[in-house]
Order: C-alpha cells, then sequence, then structure tokens
C-alpha cells in the first residue's frame, strides 16, 4: 500500500479499465444542457487538444474507485454506446463502470433499454442523456460521429489524478464535491511537481515545493502588487498563482478552457520546474520594487494600450538587456498617446479622443507621481483599479462645466441649484436676490425645465471667466474624477467641484494626483490664482505642466493659441 500520486493527461480513447462508483457518491445526474455542451465544445475545437475536467481515481485491485468525474465518464461511456450502435464497424467502450449499491445501472448502460426509463431515476438520467446524444447526433450523423470518434481518440484528453491508495477518498470526494471546491489548474500544476520533480529538483522534499508555491501565493495576495500587474480583479482566477503560470503559458485573454495552463505544463514538464515559476515570479516582483519600472509597466498594463499587455512586455523582457527594456516601454508609452494632430485638439465630445485624452491624463498623473518626492511616493495602481471591493471606473469630467448635460429630472435641477448656492454666497458681491429665486425654484412643486434654465444661466454667468465656453471640451478643462452617477455634481461650476473634492478627500477617498492639484489650484502661479474661478491663467498653467512632466512622451509640446483673457 502507498500514498504516492500520478498525475497525467490520456487521451479519451486511451482510458480503459474498470471504475467503481462507490455507495457514498448520488447516482448518474446530468441533464440535457450538459450533454450537449460536452458534445458541442468537442465538436467545435476540432482537431486542436482540448481538455475534459479531471477524473480522480484511487486503485481498488484490479479496479479503480471513482471518486470524481462519474458524470463525465458515464456520459462518454453513452456516446461511445450510441456510435457502436449506429456503425457496428466501431467497437465497444473501452471501460466499464459497476456500482455499489446500483447492480442494475451497469445493466442497463450495457443494454440501453429506453423502455425502462422510467423504472428509476437513475435509469431516467441515462436515458435522457442517450436520447439528447441521439438527437444531437442526428442532425448531422455520418460527419459527426465520424469526427467526434477521431477526436475522441486522438484530440480530445482527461487529466488523470490518481491517488495513493490509502487515500481517504470519502474526504477528498466531499472536498471536491460537497464542498463545491473543484480540482484547479495551479492545484494539478502543483501537485504535478510534488509527484515528479525535475532531476534536479529531486533533493527537493515534497514539502519544500508546497512552501515555495504557498509563498509565491501569499506575495500574490498584497493588493499593491497584483494590482500593479493586472486590471482584472483576484476573483476572475481560482488562485493567484494563476496570474504567473498563464504568463508563462503564454494563455490568450480569449481561451476559456479551465485546463489550458496545465496541459501546458504537462507538455513541457521536462524542462519547467518550481524554479522556473520562481523566477518568473521574482522578474515580476522586481518590476514591482524598481521605482521606475513599477511606473512604466504599471502605466502601460493600466492604460490598456495595444500591445502593452503584461503578456508581450514579459515576452519582450526576456530577450532584451536591462537598457533595451527601458527603451522598448519609453517607445510604448510614447505609442500609447501618439497623436498625429496636434494635443489642443483633442476633443471631449470626439468619440475616438476620448481614450486618447483619458490616457494622457492617467500618463500625467504617474509621471506626476514618479517623478515627485525623490522616490519616496509610489502611484497606487490597487486604489485606482478596485475601491471598496468593487472596480472604480474613471471619467474624463470637466473642471468647469457650463451644460446640463445628464440633468433630466426635477430632482437633479434642484439639486443642482442646492450645491451652487453656497459659491454664490462665498463671492464678494452681494447676490442675495438671485439665492433667493434659487431657494424658491428648490422649494417648489413642480419645477419647469425653462425655469430651470433661466437661473442656472445666471449662476454659470457669474461662476465663469472668458474662455470657458471656447475651451469647454478641450484637454485645458479636462481631470480624471470618480464622482459616481451624481450628474448634478458633473455638470457643476469650478467652485462647487472644488468644495466636494475637498471634502472627498477629508475623508480619505482616493483621488487621482493631479485631480486633487487641479482643485487646489496647485499649478497656478500665486499672484494669478483665485480659488472660485477656473479661468485662462489656470489652463495655461496646467498645460505647460502637463508639456514638463510629459516631456520625453509627448511627439510635441501642447499648444494653444490662448486668447487673450
Amino acid at each position: 500500500m502507498n500514498n504516492e500520486i500520478m498525475l497525467e493527461t490520456k487521451l479519451v480513447g486511451d482510458i480503459t479499465g474498470s471504475f467503481y462508483v462507490p455507495s457514498y457518491q448520488r447516482g448518474y445526474r446530468w441533464g440535457s444542457d450538459e450533454v450537449t455542451r460536452l458534445l458541442e465544445d468537442v465538436y467545435q475545437n476540432g482537431k486542436k487538444n482540448y481538455c475534459l475536467q479531471p477524473v480522480v481515481v484511487k486503485k481498488r485491485g484490479d479496479s479503480f474507485e471513482l471518486i470524481d468525474g462519474q458524470q463525465r465518464l458515464t456520459t462518454l461511456y453513452l456516446i461511445y454506446k450510441y456510435i457502436r450502435n449506429v456503425n457496428p464497424f466501431y467497437p465497444e467502450p473501452t471501460f466499464s463502470l459497476t456500482y455499489e449499491t446500483r447492480e442494475k445501472s451497469e445493466e442497463f448502460l450495457k443494454s440501453i433499454n429506453l423502455f425502462l426509463k422510467e423504472d428509476n431515476i437513475d435509469f431516467w438520467f441515462m436515458a435522457n442523456a442517450y436520447e439528447t446524444i441521439k438527437k444531437w447526433f442526428e442532425a448531422d450523423l455520418q460527419m459527426r460521429v465520424t469526427h467526434i470518434f477521431e477526436y475522441f481518440k486522438e484530440d480530445v484528453k482527461i487529466i488523470w489524478y490518481e491517488v495513493g491508495e490509502t487515500e481517504d477518498a470519502i474526504a477528498l470526494f466531499t472536498r471536491l464535491n460537497i464542498g463545491k471546491i473543484p480540482l484547479t489548474s495551479a492545484e494539478l500544476i502543483k501537485a504535478m511537481f510534488i509527484c515528479n520533480p525535475r532531476d534536479d529538483e529531486d533533493t527537493l522534499r515534497p514539502e519544500e515545493i508546497g512552501l515555495r508555491w504557498d509563498n509565491i501565493e501569499k506575495e500574490l495576495h498584497n493588493d499593491d502588487l497584483w494590482y500593479f500587474l493586472t486590471n482584472k480583479p483576484a476573483e476572475d482566477y481560482q488562485t493567484r498563482i494563476d496570474l504567473v503560470l498563464d504568463l508563462m503559458a503564454e494563455k490568450p485573454e480569449t481561451n476559456r478552457d479551465k485546463y489550458y495552463t496545465y496541459f501546458f505544463f504537462d507538455s513541457n514538464k521536462e524542462s519547467l520546474s518550481i524554479k522556473d515559476i520562481e523566477r518568473t515570479f521574482l522578474l515580476l516582483k522586481g518590476w514591482y520594487e524598481d521605482h521606475t519600472l513599477y511606473h512604466k509597466i504599471g502605466y502601460l498594463i493600466a492604460s490598456g494600450s495595444k500591445n502593452a499587455s503584461l503578456q508581450n512586455i514579459y515576452n519582450k523582457s526576456l530577450d532584451m538587456t536591462k537598457s533595451e527594456f527601458k527603451d522598448y516601454l519609453d517607445n510604448q508609452i510614447r505609442e500609447s498617446i501618439n497623436y498625429k494632430k496636434n494635443y489642443s485638439e483633442l476633443s471631449y465630445d470626439i468619440p475616438d479622443d476620448y481614450p486618447r485624452i483619458s490616457r494622457l491624463l492617467l500618463l500625467f498623473n504617474v509621471e506626476s507621481v514618479r517623478s515627485n518626492g525623490a522616490e519616496t511616493q509610489w502611484f497606487p495602481f490597487d486604489e485606482f483599479k478596485y475601491s471598496k471591493g468593487k472596480p472604480v471606473t474613471w471619467s474624463l469630467e470637466h473642471i468647469h462645466a457650463q451644460q446640463s448635460e445628464g440633468l433630466k429630472t426635477q430632482e437633479m435641477w434642484k439639486e443642482w441649484l442646492k450645491l451652487h448656492i453656497p459659491s454664490l454666497r462665498s463671492l464678494d458681491s452681494d447676490h442675495e436676490e438671485l439665492i433667493e429665486e434659487m431657494s424658491n425654484a428648490i422649494d417648489k412643486e413642480k419645477l419647469e425645465r425653462n425655469e430651470f434654465e433661466a437661473i442656472q444661466q445666471k449662476v454659470i454667468e457669474l461662476l465663469s471667466v472668458k474662455g470657458n465656453t471656447e475651451y469647454m471640451h478641450c484637454l485645458a478643462n479636462m481631470a480624471l474624477l470618480n464622482a459616481g452617477d451624481n450628474a448634478a455634481l458633473n455638470n457643476s461650476t469650478f467652485d462647487v467641484k472644488r468644495k466636494k473634492v475637498v471634502e472627498m478627500d477629508k475623508q480619505g477617498q482616493y483621488i487621482p494626483f493631479c485631480t486633487k492639484m487641479v482643485f487646489l489650484k496647485y499649478y497656478t502661479p500665486i499672484d494669478k490664482n483665485q480659488l472660485h474661478f477656473w479661468g485662462q491663467a489656470d489652463r495655461v498653467a496646467y498645460i505647460e505642466a502637463m508639456n514638463k512632466v510629459l516631456d520625453g512622451y509627448l511627439k510635441e509640446p501642447i499648444e494653444f493659441n490662448w486668447e487673450e483673457a
């Protein structure tokens, strides 16, 4: 008796032997959806490698105790029986299923007597599955029979997970089924390294391999590191080490095969080891700990720029010197904000320009943090991407808004008026008459749109300065702000937004560095500074700051033909 684990892949056509289904398992319960999905997946995948979920077994004399995989094996058996029944030139299934407490189920599988369908619940599900198989094949009988048999023989595999003879099968079954915790690709790869260490790793004990693996997983639970490397929430991965494994396997983002990465490691198990996984992780961690690389790579990944995925960056890094790699990153950053015209022509209301402005402002924020504070400040990609358990969506916001886009209800109109009363009170001159008009409008049971817009126009004229209309949608009036769905705030004038940003900052809410500097008037020269408006002096200073911080990435400076204030 031993407790060794065997982990390998087997072609479906190579499955042989007798599988014993113990009493602790329920009977066959797959419905038409599951059966059809298996057939469709195999058929649509064609001649490409395809892997079914693991079959977990334990040696039991001359047979195997089937711990996990009864539903899949039974369905495969029924498919083989159907193929044999429609064409006797095909062989009988090369494996069989026996049952500890369902002896008649074995007989039913061998005979497929559909007249017995109503005799018991197991027969009903097996008969229903067989009828589903029959219906699916009959859509194109000869072609589908030929192809499915061929795919099973040459292309479709199962993961064969054979546990040691002393394994507690009931406990393992409970973990895999009752607990709803399936074997993950990462778990299978870990088991493979523990079971079959490479020759140069024979000195590593299983416990040491497991410890190294767990240490990588633990470090990846640092959200600062995780959201530097990816834009995806951790919930998209079964385990966090999957990110590293998928990277090594070059798994396409569009590939939904749960065991794609395990397939890759299984095919390369003679050349890959736990040490290779460690080296890959340490490379990523080295980027994270390098102040310059952290910001350059972090920006590229966060920007979602073409050819700037973690996979592409990782692949390039393997073939380059450090100097070449840094040049490559700089070129990718330049490409990410490349614009054939002058950047001053970018406009919020042109759909193609929206992502360009967003990337430019993201880079402005990241580079501002990187170059500020002699490497003591780091851009918080974790806060930028995720907050309070939810992904953050950043939008382009007008620093000063003069339009009522999105304000469609009385509640929104009244909220807008409430937000702007304090700003009018803060002005030097007396505007009590207008404030009273706003208060009366707020108290009205029914406020008409034309009445609101008339008052709004008076307020905007008082809280705006020359040039705001001309530069409404340009880069000089744009900032990244997470204002949620508060349309009244989004359409507010500068002074109202400034107060809201200050309030958000006091509450500890994350605000991008440059957005905060805008609303605190950090960029504007002191002699031209006034708190309540966003005017020409502010716009000029804001663009000058961009040109200074992004020098080396912009193909040419951002230039506006500013009108005289």
